[in-house]
């Protein structure tokens, strides 16, 4: 049975509930086994795995960040303490160059990109053949996540999934971290993403792919200037608004076949309501959440001083159902 979830006055701001457990949430001390998954083209992605590699037919989670996150995320490390509890392994699937160890190639990573996903399960399904396959998506991740389900279709070696505060459009949700208080959200993403770009700078000769001068970085203020210099024409796209027709998420809805539970907020930041998909935008697999608060991949209630993080029971619940 699910929980509703109905934050108090003060948990109803987007803001905080975006914000609150990078700021209020007390650091765990958490072990983690780390793979370092060699991938078809050389390059590698660094897979985390909570308190040990699995030996076991455990069921097996696998989580996808969000941009420029990793396995030191807040939400995380909570849910992966929490299926640890309930007798569930689980591994975070870093996307390239997320763990702290820069990868070596000048492509990255991108919403769109499943690819090095279908890799790492593949080897998944060879290693334990009887481990059952979840998956777990967090914003970028969760857009990457349902348009690789829909690519499964009816070949998914996915059981259940679910897809938290995925951007579905992305163009739009792009142009609206350019409003408001969500330029703040912006900024902070943006300058790890620069950091990144410059390093790889020092790596390759990165000017002549880009046709872009190092220097010249500090000069990107937006989301569609980064995606436009970058992370289109190094990922094959024609331009950032190629690559966000292209990668959205919300056009592939109907072809999930995975059962898959999709929760989103009205008040997200990095959002507008206009992006939210309703019943006739998804496939039969699909159960749709879509709430009144959360902000981003927040949904934390009790108090403001005693919260519940609710995601993690509604996480539980779905895969456990």
């Amino acid at each position: 049975m699910k929980e509703k979830f109905n934050p108090p006055f003060l948990l109803k701001n987007r803001h905080i509930q975006t914000l609150y457990s990078s700021l209020f949430k007390k650091k765990q001390k958490h072990n983690f086994y780390v793979e370092n998954f060699t991938l078809n083209d050389g390059d590698f992605i660094d897979c985390y795995w909570y308190e040990k590699k699995t030996d076991s037919s455990k069921p097996i989670v696998l989580l996808f960040h969000g941009l420029a996150g990793s396995y030191k995320s807040p939400y995380i490390q909570n849910t992966m303490k929490k299926l640890y509890e309930n007798g569930f392994d689980s591994v975070v699937v870093h996307f390239r160059g997320c763990s702290g160890i820069p990868n070596n190639k000048p492509i990255s990573y991108h919403s769109g990109k499943t690819d090095d996903a279908k890799e790492y399960i593949k080897s998944l399904q060879s290693r334990f053949v009887d481990a059952e396959l979840f998956a777990i998506g967090y914003s970028l991740g969760a857009n990457m996540l349902l348009k690789m389900l829909a690519e499964f279709k009816n070949n998914s070696p996915i059981s259940k999934a679910i897809s938290i505060s995925s951007p579905l459009m992305l163009d739009i949700c792009a142009s609206k971290m350019d409003k408001g208080f969500s330029k703040f959200y912006q900024y902070i993403l943006l300058k790890d993403l620069k950091k990144q770009l410059k390093d790889k700078y020092d790596q390759y000769d990165m000017q002549s792919l880009l046709n872009f001068k190092k220097e010249d970085i500090k000069e990107l203020k937006t989301f569609w200037d980064f995606d436009e210099v970058y992370t289109a024409p190094i990922h094959g796209f024609k331009s950032a608004k190629d690559y966000y027709k292209k990668s959205s998420s919300k056009q592939f809805l109907k072809d999930i076949t995975t059962p898959t539970l999709i929760i989103n907020s009205k008040d997200d930041p990095f959002m507008t309501p206009d992006v939210l998909p309703n019943e006739d935008d998804i496939s039969e697999a699909i159960e749709l959440e879509i709430l009144e608060y959360g902000g981003h991949v927040g949904f934390i209630d009790g108090c403001l001083f005693k919260p519940n993080y609710w995601l993690e029971g509604r996480i539980m619940a779905y895969f456990t159902t």
